[in-house]
């Protein structure tokens, strides 16, 4: 009897779908040629729209209306029911938003007899920024090499399945209204902006313009004395000022709709304007000045920390240097600005600089490549984070949103499969960021996997619970920075060496001795919770009332000290690392269990790698205990 139900589940799982490798990622559409599509204007994109909506759409009539009248910026109105429907927008590329809107509505099942409805995004601005360097690498990328540049990069030759791929691209992108990709790592190579790399960027607009995708640039602030054209970076030099004015003329000449600048300047050894004793708004105002007459922006990184600030608080390093110039940028330059202080951590605060830059457009830029969540090894769902901050920075006091890509030429893009549930949450809430992360997750898994109820309904549940389980298993309670040298992946509590600076190492960040742990940030430590508005000021200062999932970070508490829960901090510890295993074993056998609704090449993979999570989980848990239990001078609890 065992052998038969054994080979009944073999026949079972090797019919429940045809291997499949993710590379369709959420739009896996049956082609049924059924719809007749009408339009009342031509072009590239109302093309790509009206050929999506032919080949897939399963209703009767569909008319596609660019009016003068429809609504600007991307936004679109739907009207009718699958008989007969009408997508109306101002713009080419709000047809097409509405559109891919469409198909995903019949992508997750959903029966709605009145399609109507009004749809506009919530940022201008909705940017990819990829981390890609011009030898094919990728900074903190783990699916593969750059789907735009290698050894061979540098010529506008490119091969036709690298075009397809970049297509496939720009269609995921525009399905979920992203608008604007920067090309190439923050840690820029000056040759990006030499004659050959820019004829590549020109093809690589050109295919992407359709799907309504700018291009912009990550620039090495000292290219021009780097590629040996001029004596000196110095931003109020005029033959450098010349010389960036000529290569954005250069630039819009092959790019009439060129994005902008992305700048990483006088941070972790990036050449910058504190280079000459110029400040950020001397450096981001000459290039402002030589975009502004095309209409350019210049995006300025505010992960700033080191030189100028000798011993102080890293988290609190931000603010000191950007406040003091808030008000002194020209109108196109935006401020860029990571969710939290620190550095894309499991948890964080939010980054106070959205409370004290006033006069200066902002705009969040989020991780979606999981630096410290496990990287594509472990299952971690972002989009709860993300809801997170914005429920202490409203979408309303900024003017974009940038995700640090997780895409690389692995078939699946992403490393594992469900690190495509980042990428497409990342869109979706940049389009609206009022949606909820239960709701996307729906989305993601009906259109991905299957619209089962029950599997549907299962792996929501690990989604939702992923990114709290990984922090409990990680860095619980307020914890932070505790990560192995360099790759950032796995813990290194006792991580300290002299040649590194101490803003690196990990003792700097938990502070642990005898009498407790943390880093004591109140008025009476770094004073960093100063920099944050009221109530979160006077909330975080006081030990009592700071939140504990923010506790270790901003207060050094004894070990002794009565948590809400009635355990002392030591235990309280202990629980959350514990919790965290159990939590990713239950995560694990959930999808064991959902084995028939899936695919067998992606649920053999994803259950590999939910193996290694446990595997890690484990071992950030007992890594971690053991070298706390050295200065608690307690057990440790099972």
């Amino acid at each position: 009897m065992k052998k038969m139900l054994f080979l009944l589940a073999t026949v079972l799982f090797s019919i429940a779908a045809s291997a499949e490798d993710g590379h369709d990622l959420w739009l896996r559409y049956s082609e049924v040629n059924k719809a007749q599509v009408t339009t009342n204007k031509q072009s590239p994109t109302i093309n790509i729209a009206k050929d999506e909506m032919k080949r897939y759409w399963k209703g009767a009539k569909v008319q596609l209306v660019v009016s003068e009248n429809g609504p600007k910026d991307g936004a679109f109105s739907i009207k009718g029911n699958m008989n007969s429907v009408t997508i109306e927008a101002g713009t080419d590329i709000g047809v097409l938003y509405g559109v891919y809107d469409l198909l995903r509505t019949q992508g997750i099942g959903q029966k709605i007899q009145d399609l109507s409805k009004f749809s506009a995004p919530a940022f201008g601005i909705r940017l990819l920024n990829h981390w890609d360097n011009l030898d094919g690498s990728i900074e903190r990328g783990y699916a593969g090499t750059s789907i735009f540049w290698n050894t061979q990069s540098g010529n506008s030759s490119i091969p036709e399945g690298i075009k397809g791929r970049i297509i496939q691209y720009a269609r995921a992108n525009a399905s979920l209204g992203i608008n604007g990709t920067v090309l190439n790592n923050v840690n820029a190579s000056p040759k990006m902006l030499t004659a050959e790399y820019l004829d590549t960027v020109k093809v690589y607009a050109d295919i992407l313009r359709p799907y309504g995708i700018k291009v912009y640039l990550s620039i090495n602030f000292a290219s021009p004395m780097a590629l040996g054209e001029t004596k000196t970076a110095d931003p109020l030099d005029k033959d450098v000022a010349a010389w960036w004015k000529a290569k954005a003329k250069e630039i819009y000449a092959l790019i009439p709709d060129f994005g902008g600048f992305l700048v990483k300047a006088n941070s972790e050894g990036q050449p910058g304007p504190g280079d000459y004793k110029r400040s950020h708004a001397d450096g981001a105002n000459m290039l402002a000045d030589a975009l502004q007459p095309y209409g350019g922006i210049v995006m300025w990184r505010c992960f700033v920390y080191g030189a100028n600030h000798k011993g102080e608080d890293r988290v609190k390093q931000a603010v000191s240097e950007f406040k003091p110039l808030d008000g002194k940028f020209r109108p196109n330059v935006i401020l860029q600005t990571k969710n939290g202080p620190l550095d894309f951590q499991p948890r964080e605060p939010y980054s106070p600089i959205f409370d004290q830059i006033k006069e200066t457009p902002n705009m969040v830029e989020l991780q979606i490549t999981q630096e410290y969540l496990g990287q594509s090894r472990h299952l971690v769902y972002l989009a709860t984070m993300w809801k997170e901050f914005f429920s202490f920075v409203s979408p309303e006091s900024l003017v974009g949103i940038a995700g640090v890509a997780n895409i690389g030429d692995d078939r699946d893009w992403c490393g594992h499969h469900f690190s495509q549930a980042n990428w497409y949450a990342f869109g979706r809430l940049a389009w609206n960021p009022q949606l909820s992360a239960e709701g996307i997750a729906e989305e993601w898994l009906c259109q991905t996997f299957s619209q089962n109820s029950q599997f549907v309904k299962e792996m929501t549940t690990v989604m939702m619970e992923s990114r709290e389980a990984c922090v409990d298993y990680m860095m619980p309670l307020g914890l932070h920075h505790i990560f192995k040298f360099d790759h950032h992946y796995g813990p290194e509590p006792d991580g300290f060496k002299a040649e590194y600076p101490i803003e690196w190492c990990p003792v700097y960040y938990h502070k642990a001795d005898a009498e407790g742990v943390g880093f004591d940030r109140s008025s009476k430590g770094t004073n960093a919770t100063a920099q944050y508005r009221e109530p979160y000021c006077s909330l975080y200062d006081n030990l009592n009332t700071c939140p504990e999932e923010y506790l270790l970070w901003f207060h050094h508490v004894p070990w002794t000290y009565k948590m809400k829960s009635g355990r002392t901090l030591w235990q309280e510890l202990n629980m959350h690392y514990n919790h965290g295993v159990e939590k990713v074993k239950e995560h694990r056998a959930t999808w064991n269990m959902l084995w028939m609704h899936v695919d067998k090449q992606r649920y053999e993979e994803v259950s590999e790698r939910l193996n290694h999570q446990v595997f890690n989980a484990q071992e950030w848990r007992d890594t971690c205990l053991r070298y706390f239990s050295t200065f608690s001078g307690q057990r440790i609890e099972q």
